[in-house]
């Protein structure tokens, strides 16, 4: 198996771009998959640097209704005539940020592609192909990450706390092998490694993707609740890959109890498992 991060918000390769947004390249199980877009058509851009042709990609999963993961969506559609796209149907939601001085900012992915014949709705679980799968209805048994805070969804009678109903994790079983793929982990990386757990009875191998610890530049989960996650993390023999929303600082606080069992994902990083 091997992964290509097409977009984060870092870059480890002068040439290659990067945005507040995460994209993964993934070729596994002799398939082709692409997990997120970013949020734009730098996805694209890298590929091509990368040698990677996003035309031949056969699925493609959203993790969530962000637009920093599905907005490229519309980009990949238009260079991409094969794929399927699998994404949950709550993700085309109205989403918002609350933002300083308490304005609040639309940032969900392009309503008009939700007729788009190509988008398979998916919910709970859902078996893609083979060794390939995807599951949402994370049971919040622990709290969710406090950066959550200020991420809303359009309620009845207004705006109201995002619930991430609209958020899924990718799942791919090769050989032994188990990798948990997650988005921003916004319904908690605890809940869905231990989520993980009570389908699989067993944690995975490697976990990929955003953890959700912080709100961007210095604002992020408190310490005790970083080093509470990092020793659950540590206790489920895991390897960990991560970057995007879990920021600097808690990658770092993270990394001095998890040592060389967590790595930061980067644009330009390239995982072969």
């Amino acid at each position: 198996m091997i992964i290509k991060t097409l977009v984060e918000n870092r870059s480890i390769r002068e040439e290659l771009g990067s945005e507040h947004g995460l994209s993964l390249y993934i070729e596994a199980l002799g398939h082709k998959i692409l997990f997120d877009t970013g949020a734009s058509d730098l996805f694209l851009k890298n590929a091509e640097k990368m040698e990677v042709d996003l035309s031949q990609v056969e699925f493609a999963v959203i993790s969530h209704g962000h637009y920093d993961h599905g907005g490229g969506l519309a980009k990949f559609l238009e260079i991409n005539d094969q794929a399927e796209v699998f994404i949950h149907p709550l993700a085309f939601g109205n989403y918002y940020a609350r933002r300083t001085g308490g304005g609040l900012q639309y940032i969900g992915i392009d309503q008009g592609l939700k007729e788009n014949r190509r988008l398979v709705y998916t919910t709970d679980r859902f078996t893609i192909t083979k060794g390939l799968r995807v599951f949402s209805n994370i049971d919040q048994t622990e709290a969710l990450p406090a950066s959550n805070k200020d991420l809303l969804e359009e309620g009845v009678d207004g705006p109201v706390d995002d619930l991430f109903a609209h958020e899924q994790n990718l799942v791919i079983e090769e050989g032994e092998g188990m990798v948990l793929l997650t988005g921003c982990a916004h319904n908690g990386i605890v809940n869905i490694v231990s989520h993980f757990h009570s389908i699989k009875d067993r944690y995975p191998d490697y976990v990929i993707g955003g953890f959700h610890l912080s709100k961007g530049g210095a604002e992020h989960d408190s310490l005790e609740e970083i080093d509470r996650v990092a020793a659950f993390l540590l206790d489920t023999g895991s390897v960990y890959y991560t970057g995007h929303c879990t920021g600097l600082a808690p990658y770092e606080r993270l990394k001095e109890t998890l040592g060389e069992r967590i790595h930061y994902l980067a644009t330009g990083t390239v995982i072969e498992l």
